[in-house]
């Protein structure tokens, strides 16, 4: 009989899935989800059922390398841990001596999001060596930023409500490839008698699965939700009592609204203006009603905005009083842990700086590694992120990581587009083989893993790495010596009501938690008397700002621009990989070789299913293989993400096409706001 072990996927994703993997002979045999979770409930998606095939693969890094030939040409040799670490640590010091601390830059994201290895002691490391700072932008915060200025905190509607719903709204939400554990609950919800809507302006599985789909323009998700204010105030079907006990701004925000008529809401959004009509009246008058939200609408010139108006909209109905009702962006505000006791920013102070370290914006890497200055950044240490496939203005960042002045640390599992450009390459481990501590977006449940697998070759985890690196620049704060359950006692150290009393020997007992949210067999509604998070301690409509202005890079925006690149871009998340992580895999790379064109825009480029495209802009170009179909309505093309440029038969994949221009609030990537042109190619 396998030995059977417990362990939860480190993904970015809301699911955060508990997981049982069978082991025999010390080795993996087999991976599943976990039946006793309450949002695991037994499956797993595509990706993670597939997760041993990278677990065992052979081109898993497993030794560090040092780089033996032209930066990008991704030649390395191998050498000693102690060779690494010590040259690291030298020319750390002798830049930090030249340019100052802040000419080191860490690059890291969401490559797992366990509590330790994700930002643990790599930022006690970073702290103190008093290196720049990371605004860490690319994929969420022009959202959290309108969830914190309209409720105040990142909470949202649980997942298990959802089959309390009768009408589900999955808002720029691909549920069956992003969150694909909410999707029972909706079934469930469906069988009783609930109808189930999705907006989005690529027709994903989830939306051909929908009752009704609603075909929007890319980056007009706010004057939607002030077209729907529009009626739905005009009609007075909001809740004039929670609106009068719980909000505030509701006078301006019915001015703003009555800018919006269905018929202008029609020619900014692409939906007709009798759907706009009837979604806002039944939105308003069936109880209870949920909107799942997603960051796709965020990644948009006026996307933080949108997510503000969108986040307003239950509060409007009142539907945040009820079982089923509400909205689920991002649940991640409930796990009040201690972070600073885990990061500890106060190192900062014992630093060569002595002061909080400048903040560079991972959004704008290009422009960091070309052109910032006093210091300009002369070391680049990356973990958890492919920044070279990644990032926005993608040739402009790879310009930076060729500079042949630039030092770069790379920690990774695989040889992807950034480790190519290393210096030093360190192997790190997966989440199946060290102990962290895991919160979600897209539930309440805190969870524990151990290392339910043998670190194969030569492999670290990022803790043991930052700790190595700490001992060799000799920094002899004690913090350097915690060990994992260490900094997970440190976390848990926590007075908010949410947190606190949970203990690490109750999750090693029972592995998963659910946080102090509401009392035993209750549901959690966060704002169902209001208590919102805000200044005011309501929900702040904030009308005086909610105005539509088209994306510069949309077919109503820049004209001078659409007359050269006519086809609005989206990026969207391909349904079986996840960014970048599974990109060597052959499944991974044909989803994300693809292009989805309409039927009107392929025939006036004289495209068919199958034709090798070029996709290009200002920026740069790419190539990708045609698909033609309904996925996306007239003027819109959809390059499912992320791609290994070096898998690509022209090096490139869409990122050369995006833009590091930021989001309104919140300093995010405009991803989705690009505009560009197609032509058939040759074989």
């Amino acid at each position: 009989m396998p030995d059977v072990r417990h362990s939860v996927c480190a993904l970015d994703c809301p699911d955060c899935c508990s997981l049982l993997i069978n082991v025999e002979d010390g080795k993996g045999s087999q991976l599943r989800g976990d039946p006793a979770h309450p949002i695991t409930r037994g499956f797993l998606c595509g990706k993670v059922a597939r997760y041993l095939e990278r677990e065992y693969s052979p081109d898993r890094l497993l030794y560090p390398q040092k780089r033996s030939d032209a930066k990008g040409a991704g030649k390395f040799e191998r050498i000693s841990w102690d060779e690494a670490l010590d040259t690291i640590a030298e020319r750390l010091t002798s830049i930090t001596a030249e340019y100052g601390s802040e000419a080191i830059l860490p690059y890291s994201y969401a490559g797992t999001m366990g509590f330790l290895n994700g930002a643990g002691m790599d930022r006690r490391f970073f702290h103190r060596l008093g290196a720049s700072r990371l605004d860490r932008t690319i994929c969420s915060s022009a959202g959290g930023a309108g969830l914190i200025h309209t409720l105040g905190f990142k909470y949202g509607t649980e997942p298990e409500q959802f089959r309390h719903s009768k009408l589900i709204i999955a808002w720029g939400a691909n549920i069956l490839a992003t969150s694909v554990h909410l999707w029972p609950f909706i079934v469930e919800a469906r069988r009783n008698g609930a109808r189930f809507y999705t907006i989005d302006p690529v027709r994903t599985r989830t939306g051909r699965l929908s009752d009704k789909h609603f075909s929007i323009f890319p980056g007009s998700d706010l004057a939607l939700a002030l077209g729907l204010m529009h009626v739905i105030l005009g009609e007075n079907l909001h809740d004039a009592d929670y609106v009068a006990n719980y909000t505030t701004g509701f006078e301006a925000l019915k001015k703003r609204a009555a800018e919006y008529p269905p018929e202008r809401v029609e020619a900014l959004t692409g939906i007709d203006r009798g759907d706009v009509i009837a979604l806002a009246r039944e939105y308003a008058t069936t109880h209870p009603a949920a909107i799942r939200l997603n960051y796709g609408i965020q990644r948009s010139d006026r996307g933080g905005t949108a997510v503000r108006a969108i986040s307003a909209l239950p509060a409007l109905v009142g539907s945040w009083r009820e079982v089923g009702g509400g909205l689920q962006l991002s649940t991640s505000g409930a796990f009040q842990v201690n972070r600073a006791g885990l990061e500890m920013p106060e190192l900062q102070t014992r630093s060569p700086l002595g002061r909080e370290a400048r903040i560079v914006n991972m959004s704008e890497l290009g422009k960091a590694l070309t052109s910032l200055s006093d210091p300009p950044v002369q070391a680049l240490v990356n973990y958890n992120s492919n920044p070279a496939a990644i990032a926005p203005h993608q040739n402009l960042v790879i310009q930076g990581m060729r500079r042949e002045d630039l030092f770069t640390v790379v920690l990774e599992q695989f040889q992807n587009d950034t480790a190519d450009h290393a210096d030093i390459l360190l192997p790190v481990t997966t989440f199946l083989e060290h102990t962290d501590l895991y919160f979600a977006y897209g539930h309440y449940y805190l969870q524990l893993a151990r290392p339910a697998l043998p670190a194969p070759g030569e492999t670290k985890s990022n803790v043991e790495i930052f700790r190595l690196l700490a001992e060799r620049m000799g920094f002899a704060d004690d913090c350097f010596g915690h060990s994992e359950d260490d900094m997970i006692r440190t976390l848990l150290a926590s007075e908010h009501p949410f947190v606190k009393g949970i203990t690490l020997e109750q999750l090693d007992r029972e592995r998963s938690v659910r946080l102090n949210i509401s009392a035993a067999g209750e549901p959690f509604l966060p704002f169902a008397h209001g208590n919102f998070g805000t200044p005011s301690g309501r929900c702040e409509f904030g009308a005086e700002t909610l105005d539509y202005q088209p994306p510069v890079e949309s077919r109503l925006g820049s004209q001078e621009l659409r007359s050269l690149y006519p086809l609005e871009m989206i990026s969207a998340k391909s349904h079986d990989s996840m960014n970048s992580t599974f990109g060597n895999q052959a499944w991974a790379d044909r989803q994300t070789s693809v292009l989805y064109l309409h039927e009107d825009d392929a025939r006036k480029r004289a495209i068919s299913t199958g034709d090798r495209v070029r996709m290009f802009n200002g920026r740069g170009s790419c190539l990708l293989m045609a698909q033609v179909d309904g996925v996306v309505r007239p003027g819109a093309v959809c390059a499912p993400a992320v791609r290994w440029n070096k898998l690509a038969p022209d090096a490139r994949n869409i990122n050369v096409l995006t833009s590091d221009r930021l989001t309104d609030i919140g300093g995010g990537a405009t991803f989705y706001s690009c505009l560009v042109e197609v032509e058939k190619c040759g074989d």
